[in-house]
């Protein structure tokens, strides 16, 4: 059993397989860590992804769960910020709407924090390759480890896989860098990982179970190219001293916690 937890779920145009992730969730919810949460974010949809959330939700039975709505479209890091710092526990984690990494991998990213062994742990698809059931089609794999190249040459990171989407955070740790950080875009893993990093923050990166599913709704080379964009945003703010008072709050509070 783990303590209660929020989890939020970013979505845009994901009616199609929202309502079975949502089930899954609360199954696994109320056998593992009961009082949790669930948070939807649906980031300027146009399908039905709020009204499968809705209806899904009363199916929960005691797991709370809210749906916050943003328009129009602003990003999945602005979605996954919402949800974020909506989160009412202490340990808050963000999943991909279609669980490409299956729920069940959840302690692997969990129990560290509730253990208070780290203040942020993020699943890796790069540490055990083997795990990786059905795997990109290869264009996309190989800019995937292209781009964590250039993540660590232009951040001094040294993690191997930054864009997996099953990440969970101490909030007391890492509110002060959520609130403070910047990019809307798929960027905004690299900008917290990088301001944890630069904070003091404990970082884990765990290798864990992951399945491609089709249904991408961007383009690879216009992805590729504004997460570029991103990336060397996220250099000029960090030259520019800008996230400076997020890095000194989030020193705070680990002093706090020490």
């Amino acid at each position: 059993m783990f303590p209660a937890i929020s989890i939020v779920i970013p979505a845009f145009n994901e009616g199609a397989r929202l309502g079975e992730t949502i089930r899954a969730i609360c199954v696994y919810l109320a056998e593992h860590a009961a009082g949790s949460e669930i948070i939807v974010v649906s980031d300027g949809s146009r399908d039905q992804t709020a009204a499968v959330a809705r209806e899904v939700f009363g199916e929960c039975g005691g797991t709370p769960a809210r749906l916050i709505e943003h328009y129009p479209n602003r990003g999945k890091g602005a979605a996954v910020r919402a949800g974020l710092l909506a989160a009412a526990n202490e340990i808050a984690l963000f999943t991909d709407a279609d669980l490409s990494t299956p729920i069940e991998e959840l302690p692997k990213i969990v129990a560290p924090v509730a253990r208070g062994d780290a203040d942020l742990v993020f699943g890796s698809r790069a540490l055990d390759r083997s795990l990786i059931g059905v795997h990109q089609p290869w264009r996309r794999e190989q800019g995937g480890r292209v781009f964590n190249l250039l993540v660590r040459a232009a951040t001094g990171l040294p993690f191997w896989d930054t864009q997996c989407g099953f990440k969970s955070f101490r909030m007391a740790a890492c509110r002060p860098i959520i609130e403070a950080a910047k990019i809307d875009g798929f960027g905004f893993d690299v900008e917290l990982l990088l301001l944890a990093h630069r904070a003091g923050v404990r970082l884990r990166e765990v290798a864990v179970r992951w399945n491609h599913f089709d249904g991408s709704k961007l383009d690879f080379f216009q992805e590729s190219f504004r997460m570029l964009r991103e990336l060397i945003q996220i250099r000029q703010q960090v030259n520019a001293g800008s996230y400076d008072g997020a890095l000194g709050l989030s020193l705070q509070a680990k002093t706090s916690r020490s």
